[in-house]
């Protein structure tokens, strides 16, 4: 059987997930960021996460250059601030305000956690790099996370924390 981008698109999107903004600077000192829910924890000792940036992204190459990032990880009531970040351009920093990370970074104000992060390692794996961060910073803050499923944002239902 041969599995195609449609069949593939859409058995993955049957994975909620959170979103975060991811966010570097370019060679000129200039941020540069994208909507990303391919982001995840690797390891609590040394904390890292991982992030994966596809090659035909603007931002691909500064996110090589750069060797810091910071991720935003997106609160309910969020959906305009991912997608502005998903579309292409430079305009998707204009008439934000975007907060400052301790080491620089520009991070989304309201966002459920801020993390900065030094590049670790990359893996070129198939269309996209994966980005092993090693964590230098972080906040976190209260809230509900945005969740993305099948296409669309879904509010997490009531019902008691387990565990």
């Amino acid at each position: 059987m041969t599995v195609d981008a449609r069949s593939f698109r859409a058995a993955l999107a049957q994975f909620a997930s959170g979103i975060t903004v991811v966010t570097t600077r370019d060679r000129e000192g200039r941020p540069v960021g994208l909507t990303v829910s391919s982001f995840c924890s690797v390891s609590l000792h040394p904390p890292l996460v991982l992030v994966c940036i596809d090659a035909r992204s603007e931002t691909h190459t500064a996110f090589a250059e750069s060797g810091l990032f910071g991720v935003s990880v997106l609160a309910e009531g969020q959906e305009a601030v991912s997608e502005r970040f998903a579309r292409p351009g430079r305009a998707k920093f204009a008439d934000i305000e975007m907060a400052a990370g301790p080491r620089g970074t520009a991070l989304v104000p309201g966002a459920l956690a801020h993390i900065e992060c030094g590049v670790a390692a990359s893996h070129e794996a198939g269309d996209h790099t994966v980005y092993v961060g090693k964590v230098l910073t972080l906040s976190v803050h209260p809230g509900r996370p945005l969740v993305y499923h099948a296409g669309a944002y879904h509010p997490l239902g009531p019902g008691k924390k387990r565990g």
